[in-house]
């Protein structure tokens, strides 16, 4: 059960879901479920404390200036300098390469293959 201000779950809007799909399994492994609806997954990040989301079809295209563009999320990884070939070869785009946050760890910040931006970050011992 989650506690209070801890994120409990996210959702991941997506024009294409099956290519969404394949670029977060590429990419971080992660493991998806289908779920209700057509154009819904459920998403298990992990087998250890995972977070749990839906990735869905969005209402409107994000092309057409419509549709939701969700809110940036950052993904906690064991090594960013190999996440940017990653993220390429799985057809993603990098916004900004590795780079330092002082006291908290090395971030790298993309988009994914459905335009939303996300972070990933590699946290220093005592922050993780």
């Amino acid at each position: 059960m989650a506690r209070p201000n801890d994120l409990a779950h996210f959702a991941i809007h997506a024009d294409d879901c099956e290519r969404a799909r394949h670029f977060y399994e590429r990419v971080f492994g992660w493991h998806f479920l289908s779920w209700g609806t057509p154009g819904v997954w459920m998403i298990r990040t992990s087998l250890h404390a995972p977070v749990y989301g839906t990735l869905q079809q969005r209402e409107h295209p994000a092309a057409s200036g419509g549709g939701m563009r969700g809110f940036e999320c950052t993904i906690a990884v064991a090594d960013v300098s190999t996440l940017g070939d990653r993220i390429v070869k799985a057809g993603g785009k990098i916004l900004a390469p590795p780079a330092l946050v002082e006291g908290v760890g090395t971030v790298i910040r993309f988009e994914d293959t459905e335009g939303n931006p996300v972070s990933a970050m590699r946290y220093e011992e005592h922050r993780h």
